[in-house]
């Protein structure tokens, strides 16, 4: 059955959720069901407020071309007029940690970073932040995967693997 892109996003944080606790951190969720209505401003404050060592950003990816596959990540550039150089630097190393580590644990294509100062999800925080693209929803197999539970549960694991190393 097809799922929304807010759908698979919520189904993997919940999975994320329990590894990181179950590893022993402390989890602060910006949301745990569907249909809330909450800010990229307000999201980013939930972390700034909890001092978060890591705001990771779920989210899935789109394309007009079917075939186009692979996790991104999207990490402040350096320069970026709202945030110190030291949060741009661990936020990179953070996103590039996450992306690894995600894309070991599933063998999906490993796209790299994207470094953008456009966002307002990225450029609101205080604490290093991560915003990953898990995958093409627009990608059937991709889409397959990422409503699959087993695939979700590798998904968790990698991008909590990666959150270990960083």
């Amino acid at each position: 059955s097809h799922r929304t892109e807010s759908q698979i996003n919520l189904e993997i944080a919940l999975k994320l959720q329990r590894i990181l606790q179950s590893r022993g951190y402390t989890v602060v969720m910006c949301r745990t069901s569907q249909d809330v209505n909450i800010s990229n401003k307000e999201r980013a404050d939930i972390a700034n407020k909890a001092h978060a060592g890591a705001f990771i950003r779920l989210h899935c990816d789109s394309s007009n071309n079917q075939s186009v596959n692979g996790v991104t990540g999207l990490a402040p550039a350096s320069g970026n007029p709202y945030l110190s150089p030291s949060i741009v630097s661990s936020s990179q190393s953070l996103t590039r940690a996450v992306v690894n580590g995600l894309c070991s644990a599933t063998g999906a294509k490993n796209r790299g970073l994207s470094l953008v100062n456009n966002m307002s999800g990225i450029n609101w925080t205080q604490v290093p932040v991560a915003l990953v693209e898990m995958g093409f929803i627009s990608n059937p197999n991709e889409d397959a995967n990422l409503t699959n539970d087993a695939y979700q549960e590798k998904v968790a694991n990698g991008i909590a693997n990666g959150i270990a190393s960083f």
